[in-house]
């Protein structure tokens, strides 16, 4: 039988990095496309020089890496630009997935693949199903005003460049919520895996 291939996604700041720390934790192979982003920009890389070819010298700092606070600040506010940056990125990271999928040992049940833009790239039909990890929205917002030092405004803005959650959750074939403690977070997570493993 073939692995199935799981996809998790969520929200800025709904809590799927400790999502994907716990399926870790348990054992499940897990593939982190943030990850896999920042290696294809790496120093050194055909992605790094494609960045510095679209956005100026003063997108790579001193030391050669590709300076992500700045990038964030254009590409959060300019669409066309956030496009062109997934244009460079998207691509390889996609290959570097396949790839993961690939090399895994045949009797592999399940993996995942920790995709944050899933639904914003149209790739949610390459898998057997969804996880979306969630919390309200006002939770979202504070927990990036908090977490991030960001004004609500900025919290918005970089919300706005995401599919809304609730809209994540409806295309969900399992939901994880986060408004609670990390102890029914947990509960949720060995529910999952759990059922999955069940198949």
């Amino acid at each position: 039988m073939p692995i199935r291939k799981i996809a998790l996604t969520g929200g800025i700041a709904t809590g799927k990095s400790y999502v994907a720390a716990q399926l870790k934790e348990a054992g499940v192979p897990l593939v982190d496309a943030d990850l896999l982003a920042r290696e294809v920009v790496a120093p050194g890389t055909p992605g790094l020089t494609a960045v510095r070819q679209r956005f100026g010298p003063d997108a790579v700092r001193r030391d050669g890496t590709m300076d992500r606070v700045r990038i964030g600040q254009i590409v959060f506010k300019d669409k066309r630009a956030r496009q062109d940056l997934e244009a460079i990125i998207h691509p390889a990271v996609q290959r570097a997935i396949d790839q993961f999928f690939d090399k895994l040992p045949k009797r592999t049940p399940f993996a995942v693949a920790d995709i944050p833009l899933l639904f914003e790239t149209k790739r949610e039909g390459q898998f057997t199903s969804v996880i979306v990890v969630a919390c309200p929205r006002e939770l979202q917002i504070e927990r990036m005003m908090t977490r991030n030092k960001l004004s609500k405004e900025d919290a918005e803005r970089r919300l706005a460049a995401q599919l809304p959650i609730d809209q994540k959750v409806k295309k969900a074939n399992h939901v994880i919520t986060t408004e609670g403690s990390f102890e029914q977070t947990d509960k949720q997570v060995k529910e999952l895996i759990a059922a999955l493993s069940n198949r």
